[in-house]
């Protein structure tokens, strides 16, 4: 469906060292994606064949232009040229695309209108019923997908007509201003709201389900990542850490206990 999250990418300076990262931490396992000539891993829940995330080395372009790790959330849509000319013709920019990857879909990058990026994609579905996928909020699924953004009620404003996002719980952050949470005819998916003086850019951050949060924040500094923030308990009983790894790219993690 337009608008649903459907895939989250890790684009990193050290793929090998990535993956030893973060099947110690989440434990999840790292398999090539069996694609010729595609150099890319697919992150999968033990006991499920389907990926929930993937990876890829950075470019050297990307490197020249001072790109540093990161990870990707891409959205659903129907028709990806035409949502990419969307977001240009609303204050945002088209930062790469649009463009086919064979046998696998057609994708965009775009950035909202304040500079934050995130990707747009139109899977090729094949045919037949799709192997099983693990139920939402299963350890190493993605849980939470969230923006910080220049104003985030002019950026709820924005998503909302772009994916047809719809406002649900707002918790007020005092001086910060609100924390809108979101969803698209379901369960949640996410949260926007204005970024911290100490924030120098817009952008999104993606959680992951661990089983509980100080275990995991654990595992974290073992295996040379750090924890930046937390643990926090946030509202619905949660509790998350914000960290780095070992690359510098930025994850979050979301457990329902300590």
């Amino acid at each position: 469906m337009q608008g649903n999250f459907i895939w989250h990418e890790l684009t990193t300076s050290d793929p090998a060292a990535a993956a030893k990262f973060y099947t110690e931490v989440i434990g999840w396992q790292a398999k090539d994606s069996g694609v010729p000539g595609v150099d890319y891993t697919l992150f999968q829940v033990p006991g499920f064949d389907m990926g929930v995330a993937g990876m890829m080395a950075l470019t050297q372009e990307a490197c020249d232009g001072h790109i540093s790790p990161h990870w990707s959330g891409y959205v659903a849509v129907d028709d990806v040229d035409a949502k990419a000319r969307e977001f240009a013709e609303n204050g945002g920019k088209i930062l790469a695309g649009p463009a086919d990857i064979p046998s696998i879909g057609r994708f965009a990058v775009v950035s909202d209108l304040h500079g934050a990026a995130i990707s747009l994609f139109k899977p090729v579905m094949p045919e037949g019923p799709l192997p099983p996928m693990p139920e939402a909020g299963t350890p190493g699924t993605f849980g939470w997908n969230e923006l910080y953004a220049d104003d985030g009620k002019e950026a709820f404003a924005f998503y909302s007509k772009r994916f047809g996002w719809q406002p649900d719980m707002a918790v007020d952050m005092g001086p910060m201003g609100s924390y809108q949470t979101f969803r698209l005819d379901g369960p949640l998916i996410g949260g926007m709201m204005t970024r911290k003086p100490d924030m120098p850019v817009p952008f999104w951050s993606y959680y992951v389900n661990v089983e509980a949060i100080d275990a995991a924040a654990d595992r974290v500094k073992a295996a040379g990542g750090q924890v930046v923030n937390g643990p926090m308990e946030v509202p619905g009983g949660l509790w998350v850490v914000n960290c780095f790894d070992p690359q510098g790219a930025k994850f979050s993690l979301v457990a329902p206990k300590r």
